[in-house]
């Protein structure tokens, strides 16, 4: 259009803007910084803050320093032309053991956690648990922004992050199933957003799921390092979590570390697994990725009032009314004695318990992301996902914003 133009950005995003005009072959790209958030101010405050504000970062006031902007010729540095490149990290490395890990920190090829070294025999170890080619394409990865772009990842970077993680190589069908989705561990939003993922048949036995006490943290290896894996497969192979560019959480979230890895228990479950109730077979190996901001002991909702006398699906119901359904719905993931509690009170399967925590008319679909339902009533909760899952020593479960994004076979990545 031959105008000139100037993007307006919050001096927090300076790193990451940076990274999207290298990306797209502009790093003379001129850009004019000031100071955010702009959410929940009134006009005045804006006004001061902005108009009549300065440039966080060169510290000259802003209108003055944006019409040079949009006037002044640009120069040559400025017309030169660059991108950012894929960095997997060396293919070689003749180096000491200790002198590699601070490499890896360096590069920000791990999560600061130390990894176990992925020599070409403990890699080719891991590819002997699938069919696949090694360089064969698993998958492609964004993490979420411009600032990263799309990156592609083999069976072997995988098999690479997996070792890394201290993953058996008996995991690996899970991991190359997670990662074939192209979905990312870390996102980049300023939310803080997390991943996690469920899993269902024979296979939670087979390769030492923990879904008994302790099951949604990390206390089992295979738990804690597919989660583990996920998210080197996201850093290295997606090109997330790089605080500034590719990582934005205001706050953050620690489930970003190793996400959270459920396996249900299906054995003390009253209901049908939830890869069955989203269409697959009794027993089949199933991974469902979640996203979402995470969950919350029960406890500590205000419309838990613990007593001798408990009402479950009532304070149940009570939490996915407070919850803001627009973006994650609300995920229960219960213990098998609060299961039990809710088949007990006359919800003998998922679907009758959702249409009545949801407030749906029987037989409807389940709504999704805060979507409209029962006739124009919209209920704050949006979409319900029940998980059962844990030990039975007590009456326990926690709730939270999670939605469940999309569920994968297994057995095609042996």
């Amino acid at each position: 259009m031959k105008k000139p133009a100037v993007p307006l950005i919050l001096n927090d995003f300076e790193k990451q803007e940076k990274e999207v005009a290298y990306n797209l072959g502009m790093p003379g790209l001129r850009i004019q910084y000031f100071r955010g958030p702009v959410w929940g101010k009134t006009n005045e405050q804006l006004k001061k803050q902005i108009v009549e504000g300065s440039n966080p970062i060169t510290g000259k006031p802003a209108m003055p320093e944006l019409v040079e902007l949009l006037t002044k010729p640009l120069t040559a540095e400025e017309q030169r032309t660059g991108e950012v490149k894929q960095d997997l990290g060396p293919k070689t490395y003749t180096g000491t053991p200790d002198e590699l890990q601070k490499l890896f920190l360096k590069k920000r090829y791990t999560d600061f956690l130390p990894v176990v070294l992925p020599t070409e025999d403990k890699v080719a170890e891991m590819m002997k648990f699938t069919s696949h080619q090694p360089t064969e394409i698993l998958g492609k990865m964004n993490p979420g922004s411009e600032a990263g772009e799309a990156w592609s990842y083999t069976v072997k970077e995988a098999a690479v992050s997996a070792v890394m993680a201290g993953a058996q190589p008996e995991y690996f069908p899970v991991i190359l199933a997670l990662g074939s989705t192209g979905m990312t561990a870390v996102n980049v939003s300023d939310n803080g957003f997390m991943a996690g993922a469920v899993i269902n048949g024979k296979i939670r036995d087979e390769i030492g799921l923990n879904y008994e006490e302790g099951a949604v943290g990390p206390y089992a290896q295979a738990n804690t390092t597919i989660g583990r894996a996920w998210s080197l497969l996201s850093i290295n192979g997606g090109n997330c979590g790089k605080v500034g560019t590719t990582y934005m959480g205001t706050i953050g979230n620690p489930m970003n570390l190793i996400g959270i890895i459920i396996a249900e228990n299906e054995q003390k479950s009253p209901f049908k697994p939830l890869a069955v109730r989203r269409g697959f077979k009794e027993g089949e190996n199933v991974v469902t990725l979640f996203m979402g901001w995470g969950i919350l002991s029960a406890k500590n909702w205000a419309a838990t009032v613990w007593g001798p006398n408990m009402n479950y699906p009532e304070i149940i119901k009570e939490i996915y009314d407070t919850q803001d359904g627009h973006l994650f719905g609300t995920c229960a993931v219960l213990s098998p004695p609060i299961a039990n509690f809710v088949k007990d009170a006359g919800y003998d399967t998922v679907e009758k318990f959702t249409e009545w925590v949801t407030g749906q008319l029987p037989g409807a679909k389940p709504a999704a992301r805060g979507m409209e339902i029962n006739s124009g009533v919209r209920r704050s909760g949006g979409m319900f996902t029940v998980i059962v899952t844990g030990g039975s020593n007590n009456n326990y479960f926690s709730m939270g914003g999670m939605v469940p994004s999309m569920s994968v076979q297994i057995d095609k990545w042996r």
